[in-house]
């Protein structure tokens, strides 16, 4: 997710940790670095899986092999399960001040390696470093210290009306299923309130970006946690995933990624009654009326469809423009874009970097021609990489204009670079197209009228509406509606996903 309004942009941490060519790092004054790529962490130890498939980790803007991992299999799932399960028992029964304890010692040790973390996800997902630095990683800080208040805050025990008694509870072992786009952040929306209820977990993030989650969870070793709270394999969904899904001693999955996947993880699920929270794909629609500030307002739209290449869930992919104002849109977005800079990750500035694999090119590309051969008009960008950029996952910024909301490029979610532009007529023209798709994780609305923004935002069905470019924020409730899932993740919303309720009841 775009973190540009919660993020603390201008911040610069002191390089404690030094990435070395190869992996895992070298690294000087830090603690003793016990990773290795080709272990999972269970039971508070580093471990040889039981499985010996190998997945090796490519560098998206070299298209280099800079690592492998193993791909676990049933017997590294029961494995990891069991630690968790053991663990429960006693750390079920740590206090909230226990728990606050190891929390705030994470968030030191995160605050230390900012760095190591920064370049481990620019290595292996291309996010350009200084993105990577001031939003990537910013992220499993600025999540913390949201999960921090609210667990301080959070009545643990009250006195319902009618003199019952009600108390929250940890709710178990909790699967864990994160994506490559936003490796850090959404690992700290699961992990994190799992620690903080006093459950436990086993994580499985993407097989694509595991060095980001290996310096996680050595982390989370480093700050003290028992052995078998936090569990981390690799490992690919139709195995892992699911074997994760549908284990009888798992109480609870949260998986962020496709809704296709979505699905199959609470299908999975099923079986076992277990509680699943799913954070989904999105197609957002950004309503851009007359009244707004267009030159800052479509600009930075432009720009924040653009960032993070377009990999994030609740990119505002169609903007949909009054119809008095669309030439000038336009032209404005083609500036925007035009001057939105592609470049190597490694290096830098506010530049966008390439995707993060062949797979997702390749399916950027055929949305990019689905475009042009469904009638729309190709404003910026177009099929190809970006000139001088032949190596790499690297795709041009692309706008297409004159779209219609029943063109497959303004109804799937495309995942790169690319923006669809919708005029629309009046008011409710606008609802009506921005609430026309299957998904609902956010919307967008560009307005100089604050009676309309309030009414128009009432109206859209989306579980976040950004007005006039407000961002969000560390301890808020991020979901959505309709297909983009269910639950919600972070702040106070997001621990109460992960505990369950009993009433006591005196005689």
């Amino acid at each position: 997710m775009p973190l540009r309004g919660g993020a603390r942009s201008g911040c610069r941490m002191q390089m404690f940790c030094i990435f070395a060519t190869s992996w895992p790092p070298k690294r000087r004054n830090c603690e003793n670095n016990l990773m290795d790529l080709q272990k999972f962490y269970i039971g508070g130890a580093w471990v040889t899986p039981h499985s010996a498939r190998e997945f090796p980790v490519l560098n998206p803007a070299t298209e280099a092999q800079i690592g492998t991992i193993i791909l676990g299999d049933e017997a590294d799932v029961n494995a990891a399960v069991a630690a968790a399960k053991t663990a429960f028992d006693s750390f079920s029964r740590t206090t909230r001040e226990e728990r606050i304890a190891l929390l705030e010692r994470l968030l030191d040790i995160s605050r230390e390696r900012r760095e190591e973390m920064a370049q481990a996800m620019s290595a292996e997902m291309g996010a350009p470093i200084s993105m990577a630095r001031e939003a990537q990683a910013d992220s499993g800080i600025g999540h913390l210290e949201g999960i921090l208040d609210a667990l301080k805050s959070q009545a643990l025990r009250e006195t319902l009306p009618n003199g019952d008694i009600l108390v929250r509870e940890p709710i178990g072992v909790c699967g864990l299923i994160t994506p490559w786009n936003w490796p850090i952040n959404q690992i700290a929306l699961k992990v994190l309130p799992a620690l903080a209820t006093g459950s436990t977990c086993v994580l499985k993030p993407s097989e694509h970006t595991p060095m980001s989650a290996a310096v996680y969870a050595q982390m989370i070793h480093d700050a003290g946690y028992p052995a078998g709270v936090f569990n981390l394999i690799h490992g690919d969904g139709p195995t892992v995933g699911a074997g994760l899904s549908r284990h009888p001693d798992v109480d609870m999955m949260s998986f962020t990624g496709s809704t296709r996947a979505g699905v199959a993880v609470a299908k999975d699920s099923a079986d076992t009654v277990k509680r699943v929270t799913l954070e989904l794909g999105g197609k957002s629609p950004n309503l851009v009326f007359a009244d707004a500030d267009l030159q800052e307002k479509v600009t930075n739209s432009v720009l924040e469809c653009m960032y993070n290449t377009g990999q994030s869930c609740d990119a505002p992919t169609r903007m949909l423009v009054e119809r008095s104002c669309y030439d000038q849109v336009l032209e404005i977005a083609r500036a925007a874009a035009e001057g939105q800079a592609v470049g190597d990750p490694a290096q830098e500035g506010d530049h966008i970097g390439p995707m993060f694999d062949r797979i997702q090119f390749d399916r950027v590309q055929t949305m990019i021609q689905k475009g042009i051969d469904e009638g729309a008009r190709v404003l910026v960008g177009g099929l190809g990489r970006p000139e001088g950029l032949e190596q790499g996952w690297y795709v041009r910024p692309t706008i297409f204009a004159d779209v219609t909301n029943e063109m497959a490029i303004a109804q799937q979610e495309i995942f790169g670079p690319v923006l669809v532009i919708i005029p629309f007529e009046d008011e409710e023209d606008a609802i009506r197209i921005a609430n026309d798709t299957p998904y609902g994780l956010a919307a967008y609305l560009q307005t100089g009228d604050p009676e309309r923004a309030e009414r128009v935002a009432a109206r859209l069905r989306a579980g976040a509406v950004h007005i006039n470019g407000g961002g969000f924020n560390y301890g808020s409730p991020f979901g959505g509606y309709k297909q983009s899932g269910n639950g919600r993740e972070g702040g106070m919303l997001g621990l109460e996903d992960y505990q369950e309720v009993k009433t006591l009841h005196f005689g």
